[in-house]
């Protein structure tokens, strides 16, 4: 319908529809085209034709005159909306949880601040699932999310729990080698906050053996910081993903234990709706965190089988 109102315009400012058709890129039959077709709709003649010019009929000229304004106006909104969409503004609401939003996610937002200044966060570091459309997110990164149809789920790295302990701790006990050992050690454990609680992990190993982790539960935590931060006092080892443990993992205040052993823990993803339009705000973000796990290695760093650490001696 705009561009039939467009050609009507634009015959009616120019006097034939070769002149409007040179203006909009269009054929001279095109436009003509486009005008009957509006007439058609209307159910009025606009233009009384010759083979000189056009000349608008009464019911045209009152037309013209009553589109006009409205038609500008629409094609600035039109305009504006596309130049919004081209320079990304905005609020970005984005859930994700605790630890590794504030490990992983937050260190790149001075990076994402300076590229895209106009954009405003809105983000909630918390453990719980959420409903993304619902409760109106833009974004949402963590794992075990449900997907109701119209959000998309991109894997941004696989996730595996793994044991780790103090060095301290380590050389107070005898070597923990095989998956057995674990029986003599002191579990330090995570309770879901939603469930309340402990998940029950199965190890294996690249030789493709498995084994229950039969660590017994000395404490428990419903946040992966404070069982790290347990595991680092001495007081036990943990069981955990490796997102949670990399700080302390990469520093040397945690190794791992039994390090050819881990366990399968879902994934990291980044969720977003699957509108083919998304707001340029949203998609930038998208396109931005996926770039910064590749530019970190941020999979490779937390891959369980890539970023194992021997045991020290004890």
């Amino acid at each position: 319908m705009l561009v039939h109102l467009d050609c009507f315009v634009i015959s009616a400012d120019t006097g034939s529809f070769s002149a409007a058709a040179r203006q909009l890129g269009l054929t001279s039959a095109a436009v003509g085209k486009n005008v009957t077709t509006l007439e058609t709709q209307l159910g009025v003649r606009l233009f009384q034709r010759s083979t000189r010019k056009l000349r608008l009929t009464e019911a045209g000229e009152r037309f013209l005159h009553e589109v006009r304004v409205g038609l500008t106006t629409v094609k600035m909104a039109m305009k504006g909306l596309s130049t919004s969409t081209e320079r990304p503004s905005g609020v970005l609401k984005v859930s994700m949880g605790t630890y590794f939003g504030m490990h992983f996610i937050l260190p790149l937002l001075p990076e994402f601040l300076q590229r895209y200044p106009d954009i405003q966060p809105d983000w909630e570091f918390d453990n719980r699932k959420i409903d993304l459309i619902g409760e109106r997110y833009d974004a949402a990164i963590g794992g075990g999310f449900d997907l109701p149809q119209g959000i998309v789920a991109r894997e941004l790295a696989p996730v595996h729990a793994v044991l780790a302990a103090a060095p301290a701790y380590l050389s107070q006990h005898p070597p923990f080698l095989e998956p057995d050992d674990l029986a003599r050690g002191d579990g330090i454990r995570i309770r879901s906050p939603q469930t309340g609680k402990i998940r029950n992990f199965m190890l294996r190993n690249a030789g493709g053996q498995q084994s229950a982790v039969g660590l017994p539960v000395c404490m428990t935590f419903n946040e992966p910081e404070a069982c790290c931060r347990a595991a680092e006092m001495g007081l036990g080892i943990v069981m955990a993903n490796i997102p949670d443990l990399l700080p302390a993992l990469e520093s040397g205040s945690l190794v791992r234990v039994l390090p050819d052993w881990y366990a399968d823990a879902g994934g990291i993803f980044l969720y977003f709706p699957t509108h083919k339009l998304l707001p340029a705000k949203t998609r930038v973000f998208v396109d931005f965190i996926i770039e910064k796990f590749r530019e970190h290695h941020i999979a490779r760093r937390i891959d369980a089988r890539s970023s194992g650490q021997k045991t020290p001696e004890n």
